[in-house]
């Protein structure tokens, strides 16, 4: 099974718009405006050599590259891109593809010389759309991924059973795909920092810590095994969110009361769309300067949007009073159809 993922996609996007950008420090986010609350979505190579990076504040990046170009994220035309690529991919001989996003897929095929099929591969994406894109190839989902890291830029690697802890045994746990600074940490206080260590870990010793699914779920990411079948069953979303980041806090009641409302509003437009009942809502809220907190709860399944936005507005009583607002978001999930993918990501032994 392959992995492919687009090389700095929104940024390589920008740069076909944009050819005089080529070679330069380019950093997509928010509307392009540093001045402004925003984050990088993502940057090029360029830029990441001065340590720019997705996710950071907008404003921290522009000072990183003050020559840098900073551009407003164009959501449509990433769309559009990724769906050109996804298609290619869907074209090559024999290909089962299954989409993680944008910029990347999982590309099951039957072939005696995977090495050259993914050389190929990456040859009839650039011809199609001018995007270069690297390819992990593993006997199992987690160590393709995790090989795609090893092949960029443009490039391939293999990661199997044979070699999984020569080339990752001594990494620190948080290098593996599904695996982020908190869990890590969690990992560390166990005498866990490597993925060798990891992999060893007997199962039942992570429980405590993680529960029952989760714990030996960890000591199999550990060892690099997990599902070996490349689905395309189309993904079916669980919910729909929508964010807004404030360029002033908010700190008035009636304030953050309105924003949930016009919140709210658009996530029942795309929940509508589903044609699925809700069952349950989650309220992010980003207090300043930054510490987020989430409310969730469940609800009775109901399709009433009258009824999601009162349940919706009931989490609004949870925030912290006094504390200035930056950001607010609010999170609907919905009923799963029997036939869609089951679990959650394809690390955790298939969907």
């Amino acid at each position: 099974m392959l992995h492919v993922d687009l090389d700095q996609f929104i940024a390589a996007v920008e740069v076909l718009r944009r050819p005089e950008l080529a070679g330069k420090a380019v950093i997509v986010g928010g509307r392009g405006d540093p001045a402004e609350r925003a984050v990088v979505s993502t940057a090029s190579y360029e830029a990441r050599a001065y340590g720019v990076g997705s996710g950071m504040p907008l404003r921290i990046a522009a000072r990183k590259v003050p020559d840098a170009v900073i551009l407003p994220v164009d959501q449509e035309a990433y769309l559009a891109a990724s769906d050109k690529v996804m298609s290619v991919l869907r074209s090559q001989p024999g290909a089962t593809v299954q989409v993680l996003g944008w910029d990347e897929a999982f590309v099951g095929v039957q072939d005696e010389d995977p090495e050259a099929y993914a050389r190929q591969l990456q040859q009839a994406v650039l011809a199609e759309t001018q995007l270069h894109c690297s390819v992990g190839i593993g006997d199992t989902l987690v160590r393709a991924k995790v090989a795609t890291t090893f092949g960029k830029p443009a490039g391939v690697y293999w990661l199997t059973a044979e070699n999984w802890l020569d080339v990752m045994g001594s990494r620190p746990t948080i290098e593996l795909w599904g695996v982020g600074t908190k869990v890590s940490a969690r990992l560390a206080k166990l005498g866990i920092r490597t993925v060798a260590e990891l992999a060893v870990a007997n199962p039942d010793d992570l429980v405590p810590e993680f529960g029952p699914k989760m714990g030996p779920w960890y000591a199999q990411l550990g060892r690099g095994d997990g599902a070996r079948t490349v689905d395309d069953t189309p993904w079916v979303a669980r919910g729909h969110s929508r964010e807004t980041t404030f360029q002033q806090d908010l700190t008035e009641p009636g304030q953050i009361d309105g924003a949930v409302r016009e919140l709210a509003a658009h996530v029942l437009e795309d929940v509508a769309a589903e044609g699925r009942p809700v069952v349950g809502l989650t309220l992010k809220v980003r207090y300043a300067p930054f510490t987020t907190k989430t409310y969730a709860r469940k609800i009775p399944e109901t399709a009433d949007p009258a009824e999601v936005l009162a349940r919706a507005l009931e989490l609004v009583a949870r925030i912290e009073p006094g504390h200035p607002i930056r950001l607010l978001g609010l999170r609907a999930e919905m009923t799963m159809p029997e036939n869609s993918r089951q679990g959650h990501t394809p690390t955790r032994s298939g969907w």
